[in-house]
Formats: C-alpha cells, sequence, structure tokens
C-alpha cells in the first residue's frame, strides 16, 4: 500500500493573508507543517500543494516537495485532486492542513493504517473530547459516530445536546485531518456539493450525504491551527519564538 501525504498551502488568507509564510520561531509555518509530515513512518511521500510561487520557492528552498496548482479549486479537496491525479500508483492520500505546524506525526501514520486494517474503507479522519469552552463556538466542530466509530453527522451546533445529562454525555471535536484512498478522492471531488453541506460550511458532510461512511479515530490531539494572527501569537510562544 503506497501512501502519500499532501499538504494544501494557500497563500490568500481572509483572516491571515501570506499564512503559509508566517515566521513561526525563525521558521516559515509550512516548514514546520512540512517536517511534522515527513516524521510519519508510513507515507513515501510528502508533497506542499500550493498555487503561489513564493510558498513552492520557500518549500524548496528548505529542501522539501511541492507541486504548484491551479488557482481556481473552490475547495481544498479539489485541490487535493489535481495532486493525486500526478500520483496514478498511490493508494491513500494523507491530506494534512497547512495550518497545523504542532501535527503529531503518529495520528498520519495512524490514519494510514487504518486502510491496512479495514480494507474496504475509503475515508477516514479524527476526533478528540471537547472542552467545554468550546460547546458554544461554531468554528469548534462537532461529531458524533455509532458504535463501530464511524461519522453521523458533523455540525457546528452542540452534538449530542444534553436533554438528560449523565456520565454517557461527551463532546468530541473534528480534528480536520482526513485520509481517503486515491480512487474515492477523485470521486468525492467530482461530486456537486449538497444541501446540509452548503448549510452547516462543511464540506465533509457531501460524504454522509452521498451514502458513504467516514471512519473517526479518538485522539488526545486537539489541534492548534493558525487562523488569525493571534493564534501565530500563541503558537509562537509554545514552540519558542517571540
Amino acid at each position: 500500500m503506497k501512501v502519500i501525504c499532501v499538504i494544501p498551502a494557500r497563500y490568500a488568507s481572509t483572516r491571515l493573508p501570506g499564512k503559509p509564510l508566517k515566521l513561526i520561531a525563525g521558521r516559515p509555518m509550512i516548514q514546520w507543517v512540512y517536517e511534522q509530515a515527513k516524521k510519519a513512518e508510513i507515507p513515501t511521500e510528502v508533497i506542499v500543494a500550493t498555487d503561489d510561487a513564493r510558498v513552492y520557492d520557500t518549500v524548496l528552498a528548505f529542501g522539501g516537495n511541492a507541486c504548484m496548482t491551479r488557482e481556481d479549486h473552490p475547495n481544498g479537496t479539489s485541490r487535493l485532486a489535481e495532486v493525486a491525479e500526478k500520483y496514478p500508483d498511490a493508494d491513500v492520500i494523507v491530506n494534512v492542513q497547512g495550518d497545523e505546524p504542532m501535527i503529531p506525526p503518529e495520528i498520519i501514520d495512524r490514519l494510514a493504517n487504518a486502510f491496512a486494517e479495514e480494507p474496504e474503507l475509503k475515508m477516514a479522519t479524527m476526533k478528540a473530547q471537547m472542552q467545554e469552552s468550546e460547546y458554544g463556538d461554531p468554528s469548534a466542530v462537532k461529531v458524533v459516530t455509532d458504535q463501530n466509530g464511524y461519522a453521523l453527522y458533523f455540525s457546528r451546533s452542540l452534538l449530542p445536546y444534553p436533554r438528560n445529562k449523565s456520565n454517557l454525555f461527551k463532546v468530541y471535536k473534528h480534528v480536520g485531518i482526513y485520509a481517503y484512498t486515491r480512487t474515492f478522492l477523485m470521486q468525492y471531488a467530482a461530486m456537486a456539493p449538497t444541501p446540509l453541506e452548503q448549510v452547516e460550511s462543511l464540506e465533509q458532510l457531501r460524504v454522509l450525504e452521498n451514502g458513504y461512511k467516514i471512519k473517526v479515530l479518538e485522539s488526545s490531539f486537539q489541534g492548534v491551527g493558525v487562523d488569525t494572527q493571534a493564534d501565530l501569537e500563541a503558537v509562537n510562544k509554545i514552540l519558542g519564538g517571540n
């Protein structure tokens, strides 16, 4: 089974323009993400997928592997599919977000291993138990799963609703790292947007609305995504910068 890891990295960002090249402890963020991904044992290649020459040149400068993609992609899945087209021998594609400089390599390996353990698997992602302070935050996406660990629904609203509070009440946060078989990724990218996906603005709902399953593995990793200047400053402090 050949596994490749792809890191989509757009230069344009509404809340933090030039995000991939923002410095964290003296190194561009995309370098942190790339080097964490390279520590994973299962992927044979790590590729940064970008539509901007500045990001492309930066990745090559620190010795990384990058692929230029079109600028007109409507979402990250579409950009990922363009890269997958260039790797017909790949079996599984792991999608690591370009704004997760602290992504643990073992999570990448766990997702890749899931496809070896379940040969019929098409797509997998991660969850972690959510802190109560995030219950009302729509940017903290919640996920509920069935007893076999497959997603029932993703939402920006609180799930499940605690009508009867008990020790069964747990809220899980969706951690935005994905893995797909190459075949399913190409199929998924070609699907039309679906109603719930558009209402919640959550692309993964397109998979569920079309009747496919998503395996959700549990982890303690909460994710420290960098979406704003405040996030960048917080990560700099964690990783030893100023």
